[in-house]
């Protein structure tokens, strides 16, 4: 979560199930997100318990799937509305109404009231949404899908499976500038992020998910689950350490001598993998902020990008050398990684900065995406352009050897490791300890942990076959619990 926090504190191997506030103590953002963890884990725990691994509400069960073969069109599906769990996590498939202006006037069928009819129900019993109800694989909403590129394009051998995946992410002012009080004026920062449920409607080839001929139900939701569980299991680690720099005694600084870290200031650093692969061909990024330091765009013009502001003070501002990447509401949820692109100058009267290349096509050149800046802390060793440790604006990724950061924090990574852009850790440096909090041995030894993010997860929910054959329904649905109560007989 790339959110401006002090530390994340919830740990479900603890069975905490509540946060007590005590009277004349100080309140820290660590605590009052801790409760909303244990919230968000009670109910989403219980709701996977009673519902399954995913279903939905009878009547109400969404993301019924409808295949439309173009003809001279795309391949395009139709993702009729209604709501579905996964693991617990509510997704809601209604699209909300356009709305009407106020010097509106009524022209025929196309302003009928969202309660109007609608498309057929399912077997299932759920009630379509009206005619403009409901999205298609190329407008939902979190997926931005691009005609443009064949990977985004449905298969074109069928039949394949169609399936839902869902995550969450931060969304702040930057994005979303409704979260911001205007009240409080331009000069102040924004107040509290939020956390946005994503979920994406994706296909997969039979081929990649090695269902038999002819297959079945069962046997089809066998061969996801299998499918679901590769995608989800870690395939990495990471570990982080302070160890105390060298030629530390000649330093001017009123930093403790026996501190190993050195930072003037408690941070909580994040590192982040970039461009996935193996040790080979991973690159990662770090951030002493938590990756929460982003800057509005306002225009884009070659290498110029203007801003909205330039950071409320020093330490979160941009400077020359400082690398950024260009970010939108698509990039970030398409997960796809860009090029970290490294400031040139800064035109402080003019709000806009230089950078050492065009960022590529795409990205940033629309203003109903939000683009934004996003600094990271790292800087290129040796210089522009050089080595091998800085192909793509990244680090290269060393396993099985303590990489410095800053100020004596290392991270270390386990060697024969997966890496997917997006898996990240954090970890808290503090003055007062001269350390990191990290898991560690009773002999002080630093111990492994998978990525604390991002965590995906998966549902089934059609096996599409095309032509006059209708697609299989692979979707679970649930009823209420609830029954009449039995009339008690008179005496």
């Amino acid at each position: 979560m790339h959110a401006d926090l002090s530390r994340l504190t919830f740990r479900p191997a603890k069975h905490y199930s509540g946060v007590l506030a005590q009277q004349g103590r100080v309140q820290l953002d660590a605590d009052a997100n801790e409760q909303a963890a244990i919230t968000r884990h009670q109910a989403r725990t219980l709701a996977a318990d009673l519902i399954g691994q995913h279903g939905g509400p009878h009547g109400a069960t969404g993301f019924r799937i409808e295949f439309r073969q173009g003809e001279n069109t795309l391949d395009d599906l139709v993702i009729h509305g209604g709501r579905y769990y996964v693991d617990g996590i509510l997704c809601d498939a209604g699209r909300p109404p356009a709305g009407t202006p106020a010097e509106h006037e009524p022209t025929g069928a196309a302003d009928a009231p969202a309660g109007a009819e609608g498309p057929e129900g399912d077997a299932g019993g759920e009630q379509g949404p009206p005619a403009d109800g409901f999205w298609t694989y190329w407008d939902q909403p979190d997926a931005y899908r691009d005609a443009e590129k064949p990977a985004d394009r449905l298969p074109a051998q069928l039949p394949y499976l169609v399936y839902l995946k869902v995550w969450e992410r931060t969304v702040t002012a930057a994005e979303d500038p409704e979260i911001r009080e205007v009240a409080l004026g331009a000069a102040l920062p924004d107040t509290a992020a939020r956390i946005k449920t994503v979920w994406q409607v994706l296909p997969l080839t039979g081929t990649d998910l090695g269902a038999p001929e002819s297959p079945t139900s069962d046997q089809l939701r066998t061969a996801f689950r299998a499918w679901a569980d590769k995608q989800r299991a870690p395939a990495a680690a990471a570990a982080f350490r302070t160890e105390r720099p060298a030629r530390t005694d000649e330093d001017p600084c009123v930093t403790p001598p026996d501190s190993r870290y050195r930072g003037p200031e408690n941070q909580l650093y994040r590192v982040e993998v970039h461009t996935g692969g193996t040790s080979g061909t991973a690159t990662f990024k770090w951030s002493r902020e938590n990756g929460s330091v982003v800057f509005p765009v306002a225009a884009l013009d070659g290498t110029w990008v203007e801003l909205t502001t330039l950071g409320q003070d020093d330490k979160l501002d941009l400077n020359a050398g400082d690398r950024v990447e260009l970010a939108d509401s698509a990039y970030t949820s398409r997960g796809e990684p860009a090029d970290l692109l490294r400031v040139e100058e800064v035109d402080l009267p003019g709000r806009r900065v230089r950078l050492d290349a065009e960022p590529g096509p795409g990205t940033g050149r629309l203003p109903g995406l939000h683009p934004f800046l996003r600094r990271w802390d790292h800087r290129a060793p040796g210089g522009r352009g050089t080595a091998r440790q800085d192909r793509d604006g990244g680090l290269k990724l060393v396993e099985g050897a303590w990489t410095d950061l800053e100020d004596g924090v290392q991270v270390w990574f386990a060697p024969g490791g997966r890496y997917r852009p997006g898996d990240h850790w954090t970890v808290p440096a503090r003055t007062a300890t001269g350390t990191v909090e990290w898991p560690a041995t009773a002999d002080a030894r630093p111990l492994l942990q998978p990525p604390a993010g991002i965590e995906a997860h998966y549902a089934p929910l059609a096996w599409v076959v095309g032509g006059e054959a209708s697609q299989t329904d692979l979707r679970f649905s649930f009823r209420p619990l609830a029954a009449p109560v039995e009339a008690v007989a008179e005496r």
